[in-house]
């Protein structure tokens, strides 16, 4: 995988077709519908297009630096007044004096842990303060789009080697919606057109593809797909170690904070009583964050008297079902991820590699309908209102008349491995800052958002990327807390446009979406059929398009030329190996759902999540 990347790489920047008139056609509908209910004063505000700066280790900045600098030696402030006055601290870089920035972070999913690597290969001195007590393998796959990808490969080469040796590509295939009713239960590829409506043996399977491969040919960037969550952590904390060994503490999350004003930084209050000082707190901790719960005067996980609101987020209206099953397909290996829809449900197929199809059902019900426990929040299956019941077979049953595509994939899920959980969602926060003080938040503490265009994760390594340029740039402590505010402002209109985006994407699915109509029977005959049909050329030819081109419009890489064929081309064969490997243990020995740890073993709460073994 080296060698490919470092071969083809020279070329990567030297590929600059991409057409400044076609992307802002894809663009200026999105961009300027979020411009709209966007702050006047951030209407103006852009992602900035990062470049890379040179780094070292933190252990060698602590050697150079490490001291107070007086004003005289401050050649590269601006003014010295201000510093020398109040005594800040100069914070240095390689090649300025002053001493490593001093960052505090809370949460070590993902989102904390991208954040950890790339300040401390900008030469922070960063410390991780994770909530459960030890590191074990958790869970199932997370998407990284284009652009994630691409901040990736910014952010470390070697870092992005690692993910890709890890990664199925998904947006190299086949993807977008299918008709769930209609599709004729053989995993068959067709195509989207309109045949169908003057030819009566033409088959409609396929109601829209998603233009993910010309989106991502357009910007020049690698193919969305899928890493385990367990690989892609394991891989983050092993580059954190390398650099830092100690970088992350267990067992003691961040409860509160005091920030104590302009260059003075923060106390960091942990779980076992202790305090911990810092330049700088980064809430990554979560939906459900204790730092954002002081900072906009929240109570954690409190929900109000319908059950409707919790900790300020609101029921997003819809429940999920998730499951895995090993499982061989006419289309294995012709498609990406399918959405099969119909009357107020829709349901989700993915490959996630080595013969795997992760799949998901979303329903409209009512917060706390529980059937199936949840590995994301700790309930065990013994704690379900029938803890004897076949969940498959209840999926199914909300699924009568569907088409057999759905139940094949069902029929082969052990039911005991079926999860579910409640998704909550949470409004722009376009009037108030992400930042108090010297502390500020990102990911899902701050924008959640719901899982249909797969950008949660993606978004909060952009906060990463971004917050990490952004502090590089300060020079001296009394800076800081402007630059937390600047972070906020390059960042909230484009993950407010994300945000919408993929709410919008749960809503009309399931209130405005339905069975198609066709003249040849009668599945779909209600006003939102008609409208479905209707919205069939819109979102092929403009909505889509100007979506996910505006999605992968963020690309700090730029165009990496012949670098994204070469990765699918080598993935591809592997990608087959590995699959044919996995469908004949499974013929032979059969895969039976088993209870595992979560990602990292919680002290006092245990966790269920799905995973998967050979009997």
């Amino acid at each position: 995988m080296k060698t490919i990347i470092k071969r083809v790489s020279s070329n990567a920047h030297g590929t600059k077709e991409t057409s400044s008139i076609m992307k802002f056609y894809c663009l200026a509908s999105i961009i300027s519908a979020a411009a709209a209910f966007a702050p006047t004063s951030f209407r103006a505000a852009v992602v900035p297009h990062a470049t890379t700066s040179s780094t070292s280790s933190y252990h060698a900045v602590e050697c150079v630096n490490n001291r107070r600098t007086s004003a005289l030696l401050m050649s590269d402030v601006e003014t010295t007044e201000d510093i020398s006055s109040a005594e800040y601290e100069l914070l240095g870089r390689p090649a300025r004096p002053g001493r490593p920035l001093k960052i505090a972070i809370a949460g070590g999913g993902v989102g904390g842990l991208t954040t950890a690597l790339c300040m401390l290969k900008k030469g922070f001195d960063v410390t991780v303060y994770e909530k459960t007590a030890a590191f074990a393998r958790f869970g199932g796959p997370i998407q990284f789009a284009s652009n994630a990808l691409s901040v990736i490969k910014e952010i470390d080469e070697e870092l992005f080697e690692r993910v890709m040796d890890k990664f199925t590509f998904t947006g190299t295939r086949t993807c977008g919606i299918k008709d769930g009713l209609r599709a004729d239960g053989s995993f068959r590829m067709t195509n989207d057109s309109l045949d169908y409506l003057w030819n009566p043996d033409a088959p409609a399977d396929w109601f829209v593809k998603f233009p993910l491969k010309e989106c991502a040919d357009l910007f020049g960037l690698p193919y969305t797909g899928v890493i385990d969550r367990p690989d892609l952590q394991e891989i983050l904390i092993d580059e954190c170690k390398k650099i830092k060994p100690d970088f992350i503490q267990n067992g003691n999350p961040v409860t509160g904070y005091v920030s104590k004003g302009k260059g003075n930084g923060v106390t960091v209050n942990l779980a076992d009583g202790t305090e911990a000082e810092a330049d700088v707190l980064v809430g990554c901790d979560g939906i459900w964050s204790a730092v954002r719960a002081q900072m906009y005067g929240e109570e954690i996980k409190k929900n109000s008297n319908n059950a409707l609101k919790r900790q300020g987020c609101k029921y997003s209206g819809y429940t999920v079902f998730a499951g895995e099953t090993i499982l061989k397909t006419d289309d294995y290996y012709e498609t990406g991820y399918k959405v099969y829809i119909g009357p107020k449900r829709y349901f989700v197929t993915s490959d996630v590699g080595d013969g795997r199809i992760q799949w998901y059902a979303f329903f409209a019900l009512p917060p706390g309908t529980k059937k199936a426990p949840s590995g994301w929040g700790g309930t065990e299956r013994t704690e379900q209102a029938n803890p004897e019941e076949n969940l498959v077979e209840y999926i199914k049953s909300l699924h009568e008349g569907w088409s057999e595509e759905v139940m094949t994939v069902l029929d082969a899920t052990p039911p005991e491995s079926v999860e579910q959980r409640d998704l909550y969602d949470r409004s722009p926060e376009l009037l108030r800052s992400w930042a108090d003080g010297n502390v500020v938040l990102m990911g899902d503490a701050v924008h959640p958002m719901m899982p249909n265009l797969g950008q949660g994760g993606c978004q909060a390594i952009e906060d990463a990327f971004v917050l990490s340029e952004t502090l590089e740039a300060v020079k001296s402590t009394d800076k800081l807390e402007g630059a937390l505010q600047d972070f906020y402002k390059k960042r909230i209109v484009r993950v407010s446009i994300v945000q919408f985006l993929s709410r919008l994407a749960s809503d009309l699915i399931i209130n405005a979406f339905d069975t198609p109509w066709s003249p040849h029977d009668d599945l779909g005959k209600t006003w939102k059929s008609y409208l479905t049909f209707f919205w069939k050329p819109l979102l092929q030819y403009a909505i889509f398009p100007g979506q996910f081109a505006y999605l992968y419009s963020y690309h700090p890489t730029g165009n990496m030329g012949d670098l994204p064929a070469a990765l699918q081309a080598k993935w591809k064969k592997q990608h087959e190996e590995d699959a044919e490997k996995a469908f004949a243990a499974a013929s032979e020995d059969g895969y039976e759902a088993v209870v595992a740890p979560s990602f990292f073993k919680i002290a006092e709460q245990p966790e269920t999540v799905m995973a998967m073994k050979k009997n």
